[in-house]
């Protein structure tokens, strides 16, 4: 029988957006073969903003239908950035 372990990795960072600080927090979703992050942020009111990053064509970008505010669509540059930083590290 042959065991293998999947590295679990997850991390927040602090980004400012749309004139704060704001707490994002990443996870890696397992299963996924090229690659899969999970995003949440709380808004201005405290509720939360999820969404899906991808890997495509070299660098990480918000994937899914779900509208978002464009305080987030204006980040995705960096969260590209802290996504590779991360792996690097941890991948």
């Amino acid at each position: 029988m042959k065991i293998e372990f999947i590295k679990n990795i997850q991390f927040t960072k602090l980004v400012k957006a749309d004139g704060q600080l704001r707490e994002f927090n990443f996870r890696k979703i397992s299963g996924s073969k090229e690659g899969l992050f999970s995003v949440d942020v709380s808004d201005d009111r405290g509720n939360r903003k999820m969404f899906k990053m991808a890997k495509s064509e070299n660098s990480w970008k918000i994937v899914g239908e779900e509208p978002l505010p464009d305080w987030i669509y204006k980040n995705e540059s960096i969260f590209n950035e802290l996504i590779e930083e991360e792996l690097k590290i941890n991948g």
